[in-house]
């Protein structure tokens, strides 16, 4: 597979990487031996860029990701997370940046890892009571001790960006990126650009709308948290349906599926851009990573940028309140 450099301190992933947020919960009903062996599939098809948190699941996706790769360290490219603080139900318990936490937190993740070093280690919400350069510091202090190979940020605005880097070189931000949700556009991309910081598109399928799979509200279990997002509540949920007009004809006239021209829409952004597609079973694995081989044409890509213009959604992607705290 394709690789492509995250950042211009030597981190090289494969083009597209694997979310594991949902293997452990979120989105539908666990299946630890299908993500197991999904996990598996990744790995025989080239994929070496796994990507959890040490929020998913208080732990437990850590811990689900070190039965899979055990005995198969080499070459993988893990990266975690640290700072979204939640309960061992998922209750949500505000952002920790503080430095004793980063070391504490980084321990943490290493034992349920069940390796030596994180080749990536995000904080996943900046703390908006702790100076980012002295998170990024702790940050820092981590590699100079080879427990963390490089730093990333997820959810970052511009400053808080050129602070964190400007302190330690910084990799990769995570960020929600793809059709209808292209906010990165305006001041992000280009302020990683300047910079020399990779791109990883998280939701990069629209948290499943996009693939086309599911056309109903009742299609979701009702212990999914989508519900809980605007875009996936009554009303919003029928008007962005209409969006996927010109995403299924544009899948059906190449013989691809609406997942797969989606992905390689995010892919074409630019070589500094890699999408974590999340998925738990085998078979939507297979369809991700065959966009990878997938070139659009000019004509298909400006039907999609037509289609899909920048708050073209219906309704916001976090309810607001948790919108708000992302502070961008």
């Amino acid at each position: 597979m394709e690789r492509r450099n995250l950042g211009r301190a030597g981190l090289v992933v494969s083009v597209i990487g694997l979310g594991c947020s949902g293997m452990t919960g979120d989105y539908g009903v666990p299946d630890d031996v299908e993500s197991v062996a999904t996990i598996h599939r990744a790995l025989e098809l080239g994929v070496n860029f796994f990507d959890t948190s040490d929020a998913y699941a208080d732990g437990r996706n850590e811990q689900l990701i070190a039965g899979a790769i055990a005995g198969r360290r080499d070459g993988l490219v893990l990266a975690t997370k640290f700072g979204n603080i939640r309960g061992p139900n998922g209750e949500r318990g505000g952002v920790n940046g503080r430095p004793e936490h980063v070391f504490k937190a980084c321990d943490a993740s290493l034992r349920r890892l069940g390796i030596d070093v994180i080749d990536l280690l995000y904080q996943h919400r900046v703390d908006p009571d702790v100076p980012i350069a002295e998170t990024v510091g702790a940050m820092s202090r981590l590699v100079e001790q080879g427990k963390v190979r490089f730093i990333g940020l997820c959810e970052a605005g511009p400053e808080t960006i050129r602070r964190a880097h400007a302190t330690h070189p910084v990799s990769a931000l995570q960020m929600e990126y793809s059709l209808w949700t292209r906010d990165a556009e305006d001041v992000i991309i280009p302020v990683l650009r300047e910079l020399g910081i990779g791109l990883v598109p998280y939701s990069p399928l629209g948290r499943g709308f996009l693939t086309g799979t599911f056309r109903r509200r009742d299609d979701l279990i009702p212990a999914d948290r989508r519900h809980a997002h605007p875009r996936f509540q009554e009303g919003n949920f029928e008007r962005n349906l209409g969006l996927l007009e010109t995403l299924d004809r544009i899948a059906d006239a190449n013989g691809r599926t609406s997942a797969q021209v989606a992905l390689a829409w995010v892919l074409s952004r630019g070589p500094d851009i890699v999408p974590i597609p999340g998925t738990k079973h085998r078979s939507w694995l297979e369809q991700n990573v065959a966009a990878a081989r997938i070139t659009l044409d000019d004509a298909d890509l400006k039907a999609l940028d037509e289609a899909f213009p920048p708050g073209a959604a219906s309704g916001l992607r976090y309810p607001e309140g948790q919108l708000r705290r992302l502070g961008i």
